[in-house]
C-alpha cells in the first residue's frame, strides 16, 4: 500500500517501466532457454527475428522475476520480431498466506538430535 500522493505514484511508475525498457539485462526465458529482450513497451516486447516463441514465458531484469507473460507474435519490422502480451501478471516478492500468522511466530521449528 503507498501513501504517496496519485501524480508521484503515477511518475514513479512511468519511471520504473521507463527504465525497464532501456535496460540491456532485460530476458525472456521460455522452456529454459532466454532470448535477451531487445525493446520494450506498455504492450509487449522484441526479441531478435530469428527467435520464434509463443505461449506463456517470464520476463526477468537479471535475475530478478518481474512478471509471467502469455504472448503472441504480432509483427517482424526493424531487424526485430515484435511480440505483444495477451496477459501480463506481475510477480511478487511473497506468496499470500492462506491462514492468520501471529506477528511473534516463529519462522521455523528446529528438531533436536
Amino acid at each position: 500500500m503507498s501513501f504517496l500522493p496519485k501524480e508521484i505514484s503515477d511518475g514513479l511508475e512511468r519511471a520504473r517501466k521507463l527504465a525497464e525498457r532501456k535496460n540491456p539485462k532485460l530476458k525472456v526465458c521460455i522452456d529454459g532457454q532466454n532470448h535477451r529482450v531487445l525493446s520494450a513497451w506498455d504492450d509487449g516486447f522484441a526479441l531478435d527475428p530469428d527467435v520464434r516463441i509463443r505461449g506463456r514465458v517470464a520476463l526477468y531484469d537479471g535475475e530478478r522475476l518481474i512478471s509471467h507473460c502469455l504472448i503472441v507474435a504480432s509483427e517482424e519490422a526493424d531487424g526485430e520480431r515484435r511480440f505483444e502480451y495477451k496477459r501480463i501478471t506481475e510477480a511478487v516478492e511473497e506468496q499470500p498466506l492462506d491462514f492468520y500468522r501471529a506477528p511473534d511466530a516463529p519462522v521455523a521449528l528446529l528438531e533436536q538430535h
